[in-house]
């Protein structure tokens, strides 16, 4: 992937979807030709001149210092997942090498994979930065049944999210889920841009999916740590679960994502019913059982 044209695209969209109102900016009566702000202005509220703004918008973000990436920052009014995308894009910038990732893991570690096993009571996977789903315990993919009743391994949540039409069932919500996977696959886009994996799988995902397609041109990135799930599970119906992102420091790139519910709760109960289903079926049978619920 090009950084030059990823820096120039995601600056741009940033300063377009804010208005001068937005930015606390007086505007009289001047007619506007451009969405959002000016150059000039992104460059007055962030302190610096517009020739050198310009610059940057570009895409030559080599040699920026933190001081004006947190300036631009709070001129684009960016969230933390934005400001920590930007600085993976100064850094592919400023220097490839570091930018490039050793060897990307493709198995999970037996103590890892033990972890997983152990955790009889809760589905956890592991999966790496472009949604590959490398190791699952037995609940795990009880509760993700529809992505892995298929042949293809390893799963992949995008491929699932945008290629299978189960997946629009699976989501209560699939419009979020699938803009949180397209910020998702984004964001590790500028944190290793030099993974020919990853850039493939975009390319396989741009061709074939106009909602990916879509998706992918706004230039949003989301960091993936903490909330809630909801799901409408075949076997179980409805199923709201809390989920944590647990980043596997020994394996960078892997994250641990285990998912819970409230003790004597309604998702607690049907997650033990799933449990107990799991026990004795394979993923792809939850495709010919009626929903509990």
């Amino acid at each position: 992937m090009d950084n030059r044209e990823e820096v120039k695209a995601f600056l741009n969209s940033r300063r377009a979807r804010i208005t001068p109102e937005d930015a606390g900016l007086t505007i009289h009566g001047r007619t506007r030709r451009v969405p959002g702000l000016r150059r000039s202005e992104v460059a007055g509220l962030a302190g610096v001149s517009v020739e050198y703004y310009s610059k940057l918008e570009r895409g030559d973000l080599s040699g920026v210092s933190d001081k004006v990436l947190h300036a631009l920052g709070r001129a684009l009014r960016l969230d933390e997942a934005e400001q920590s995308h930007l600085a993976d894009l100064t850094r592919a910038a400023g220097n490839p090498r570091r930018a490039r990732r050793k060897s990307p893991v493709r198995q999970v570690r037996p103590s890892v994979a033990r972890i997983l096993d152990g955790m009889a009571e809760l589905p956890a996977f592991v999966h790496n930065g472009r949604l590959d789903i490398l190791a699952a315990n037995p609940l795990a993919e009880a509760l993700f049944a529809p992505a892995f009743a298929g042949t293809a391994r390893p799963v992949n949540h995008a491929r699932f999210n945008f290629f299978n039409p189960r997946a629009r069932g699976f989501w209560i919500d699939w419009e979020r889920a699938a803009d949180n996977c397209v910020a998702m696959l984004r964001t590790e886009a500028g944190r290793d841009p030099y993974d020919r994996a990853l850039t493939g799988l975009v390319g396989e995902l741009s061709t074939r999916s106009e909602a990916f397609r879509v998706r992918w041109a706004s230039h949003n990135v989301h960091l993936h740590r903490t909330g809630l799930k909801r799901f409408h599970h075949p076997v179980v119906g409805d199923l709201n679960l809390s989920y944590e992102v647990l980043d596997l420091a020994a394996d960078p790139g892997l994250a641990l994502v285990v998912f819970s519910a409230e003790a004597g709760s309604p998702a607690d109960d049907s997650l033990r019913f799933l449990a107990s289903w799991a026990a004795s079926h394979e993923p792809a049978d939850a495709l010919a059982t009626p929903d509990q619920a």
